[in-house]
């Protein structure tokens, strides 16, 4: 079963990429919805877009959907990455966290 993490943001592709170790592993992406002979079917696919969304999860990796541990499709903690993701990206996962205004 997937697991959620306490936090994750939402950035395009093409904001990982400005990252020069960005490598992502195409064959964790989550299958597209596709047709064959009229049935619907899965497709993996093998590439990214510049305007696909990824998830930064509070750990560093870069999912493809909200799960933390499913469809990982970069998942380099180190601290050049962990630098780009804080600076560049401007990702605090535990500031946010704690901002985020609670349930009703």
């Amino acid at each position: 079963m997937a697991n959620m993490g306490s936090y994750c943001r939402a950035y395009y592709a093409r904001d990982f990429a400005a990252f020069e170790g960005w490598r992502p592993e195409v064959s964790a992406l989550r299958p597209e919805a596709g047709e064959v002979d009229g049935r619907e079917v899965e497709v993996q696919r093998d590439r990214l877009a510049d305007d696909d969304i990824l998830y930064l999860q509070e750990n560093f990796a870069v999912t493809d959907g909200i799960f933390i541990d499913e469809h990982v499709v970069f998942a380099d903690a180190g601290p050049e990455w962990r630098a780009f993701c804080t600076g560049e990206l401007g990702f605090a996962p535990e500031t946010e966290a704690a901002e985020e205004p609670a349930a009703a």
